[in-house]
This record gives structure tokens, C-alpha cells and sequence, in this order.
């Protein structure tokens, strides 16, 4: 593993910043380092915060999941993978299986038509015609919205963690 390119923060934090950090991790829980990395640029870690989709959406928390697991993936973004694993995995009610195929192959119906989303939108920056009737059989357009969101949003978070090589987290380390 390089070092971070970025090292994260360490506390105390100018008072904005601690007050960004005590609106978005749970009680008693330390700041992530990506978000302690981020606070280099409050203004960055501002907007990436306003933009984060993990309040209750449109879909699911299975559903929203499994899209950030395989926008992960498809990054190479073990970190974020990691963080997700840990925090949202089982609440989220996802198997090894389930995690499994976020990095390679789908098991279920619905499983393939969000990870084959997610694929195309990775590959192309579109999906084809074909994915788009599935996904507007199966998804509300404020859904399929918040679907190629999710995807967006990770890949931007995904290029930060890996660009500028922050750490994995203690509790988030592969077994």
C-alpha cells in the first residue's frame, strides 16, 4: 500500500469543518479519513456532503447498495467498497453472495438489471435503449434518477479515495 498522497487531518478541526463532521457520522464515531482528507478543501467537502444520496431515497437500501458496491468495484475503489461493507452491508440485508456479485457476475433479475446499469454507465457513459425499458419497467423515474445519481456520485468519490490513496479504514479491513 503508497502512502496518502493527501494526509488526512487530524483533530481538532477548525470549528466549520467539526461541525460538517458531527452532521454526517454517527455519534461517538470517528471522521472517515477520506472526509478528514477532504478537509483540505472545506468547500469541497462541503459540496460532497450536500450531494451525498445515503439519507432514505427513492430505492431501497439493498437497491442503493448494490449500486455503490459496483461502482466501487468497477473504480477499483477498495476503500469505499470497504467502508460500505462494513457500514451498510448487513442492514442493507446483502449476503457474501450479494457482495460477491458486485464484483463480478449478478445472481438475481433485478440484481443484473442494476449492476448491468451501473456497467454501462462505467463503459459508455449511457446505457443502452434495452437497459432503459428494463430499468422503466421495474424503477419510477425519480428512482432511475437517484440510480444514475448514486453511480455518478461514487465515481467522483471513488476517483478522490483512489487518486489520493487514502488508507483504508481499521474496521473496513478485508478479512
Amino acid at each position: 500500500m503508497h502512502a496518502p498522497r493527501i494526509a488526512p487531518l487530524d483533530a481538532p478541526y477548525a470549528p466549520a469543518i467539526q461541525q460538517s463532521f458531527d452532521c454526517i457520522m454517527p455519534p461517538g464515531m470517528a471522521p472517515l479519513a477520506l472526509f478528514r482528507t477532504l478537509a483540505h478543501s472545506p468547500r469541497v467537502l462541503q459540496r460532497l456532503f450536500a450531494g451525498n444520496l445515503l439519507d432514505p431515497g427513492a430505492i431501497t437500501l439493498r437497491e442503493r447498495e448494490l449500486v455503490i458496491l459496483r461502482t466501487c468495484a468497477r473504480c477499483g475503489c477498495d476503500y469505499e467498497s470497504g467502508v460500505h461493507q462494513a457500514l451498510f452491508a448487513r442492514a442493507a440485508g446483502l449476503s457474501a453472495d450479494d457482495i460477491a456479485a458486485t464484483q463480478a457476475a449478478a445472481t438475481t433479475a433485478a440484481t443484473t438489471l442494476l449492476l448491468r446499469t451501473v456497467d454501462e454507465l462505467h463503459d459508455s457513459a449511457t446505457i443502452t435503449d434495452a437497459t432503459w425499458q428494463e430499468l422503466c419497467s421495474s424503477y419510477q423515474p425519480d428512482q432511475i434518477l437517484e440510480i444514475l445519481a448514486l453511480c455518478g456520485y461514487y465515481h467522483s468519490v471513488s476517483f478522490i479515495a483512489n487518486a489520493c490513496r487514502v488508507a483504508p479504514e481499521a474496521f473496513a479491513q478485508a478479512e
